[in-house]
Order: C-alpha cells, then structure tokens, then sequence
C-alpha cells in the first residue's frame, strides 16, 4: 500500500481516540519505566501516555514516515521509531507494550501477540485493542464493491477478511499461559458523524486503503462513487440529519 496519511486520519481525531482512552484506562501501572506505543500512528495515543506517566520513557514506533512526521511534530521530545512490530524486539526494561488498532493489520497477529507478551518481565502489561468491524455495513460493502467492478481482478486479496479476529476464547487461550491475569472485552461505540459521506472519509484514512490503493485515479473516483451510494443507503439519517457509524472493538489488557 502507499505510505499512510495522518491528514487523512486525523481528520477523525477525536473518535479515534476514544477507544485508546479506554484501553489505557484499564491498564494497572502507576509508574512504568519504559512505555512503548506500537503503531503510534501521528501521536495522539502516545500522548495520553506521556500525560498520564509524564516521568516514564515513552517510545513510539510504526512503519509511516508521514505517521511518524506528525507524531515527531506533535511530541518533539518522544522518541519516535520507524519499525515494524513483526520483526521488532522490546527493549528489556518495557512495563507497557501498548497498541491501539494495529494488530489487526498483522499477518499472523496472535504468534506476534504471544511473543511480545512472553519478552514482559513480571508485572509487565500488554494492552491491546483492535477493531471488530468486519462484518459492518461499511467493510461488508467494500468487498461488495470490490467484488462486482471492473477492478475485481486488481482487488483480488485486498480484503482483510483473511486476518479476522479469533474469538475472544482463543486470544485467553493462547495468552493466558504467558501471563498472571488477563482481561477482554468489546465495547461498541456508535460515533455521531455529520453524513454518510464522513463516513468515507472516515475509512478512505484505514480500512478503505487497500481497496483505493491499488486502482488507478479513474477507478478509484468510480469505486467511490459507488461505495458512497451504498453507505449513503445503508446508514439512515437521524432526525437532525446526521448518521451513527456503529463501530464494535475489541480490548485485552494482559498482565505478566
């Protein structure tokens, strides 16, 4: 895919975030040494960790030079790393590995999972969350369009359908060995967007990526042409006029 736009996402900063507040409000440290935010994206969940544990060491890393441009500009006196979390070790002396809506984006996420929390030491967290959406109206209808296009052979395997989550027993399963206590839930949040449009933008910044990405600019103005005039028929609008873009995450907090 092309490198990732932090104008583009940022555009939703807010509802964002909401879910990295709730991940972090479930973590159980008062006073980390080193924290590590994985896929720390343009910094507006490294923040919170920098407000919340302002005398830890606080490390962010993602594979976007734009992502980390932005996060580097935001927290100049963080130290960002340009690093894929498949093939990146944890300092020793890490207490937190924190990642909001990254591992969902990584092949063979609950092996990575498994490995990270086994570098923990004793009392060591491993908060995660990560998106549950596949079968929502707007992911749904990205296949669908992928699908009946002219595109279709170019978006062959362009659906992240293939790393779905596990079951929630299957990440306790897996990850209960490794640590003393683990803690997993799904919250649904239902964002308060302006109109159906927003919430295009709002995935042209993540999900919809690997479908425009690979298309040439006339395809993709087509390919969302299309895609709007499905959501638009999909997500009602509310007395105010405005829409509800339902959106169910998954959380676990793990603690060695």
């Amino acid at each position: 895919m092309d490198d990732w736009s932090a104008e583009q996402y940022l555009k939703f900063e807010d509802e964002r975030t909401r879910a990295s507040r709730d991940l972090l409000a479930q973590v159980p440290l008062s006073a980390p040494r080193k924290a590590v935010d994985i896929g720390c994206g343009p910094g507006n969940s490294t923040e919170l960790l920098v407000d919340r544990w302002p005398g830890a060491e606080i490390i962010g890393i993602d594979t976007s030079a734009d992502m980390l441009r932005r996060a580097r500009e935001r927290l100049p006196e963080q130290t960002f790393i340009e690093a894929n979390v498949a093939h990146w070790v944890p300092p020793g002396d890490t207490d937190l590995l924190f990642a909001n809506a990254i591992f969902q984006w990584v092949p063979d996420h609950l092996r990575q999972l498994q490995r990270l929390l086994d570098t923990l030491s004793s009392g060591g967290v491993l908060a995660v969350q990560m998106p549950d959406n596949l079968d929502e109206p707007n992911h749904v209808m990205m296949r669908e369009v992928a699908h009946s296009g002219p595109w279709r052979e170019t978006l062959v395997g362009a659906a992240r359908a293939k790393d779905r989550l596990l079951r929630p027993g299957g990440y306790y399963d897996a990850l209960r060995p490794l640590c003393r206590r683990i803690e997993i839930w799904h919250t649904i949040y239902n964002h308060v967007l302006a109109e159906a449009a927003a919430i295009v933008e709002w995935v042209k910044g993540t999900g919809l990526r690997p479908f425009l990405d690979p298309l040439e600019p006339a395809e993709r103005k087509e390919f969302l042409r299309e895609y709007t005039a499905r959501i638009a028929a999909a997500y009602p609008l509310q007395a105010d006029g405005k829409v509800l873009l339902r959106f169910p995450r998954f959380f676990l907090v793990a603690i060695k």
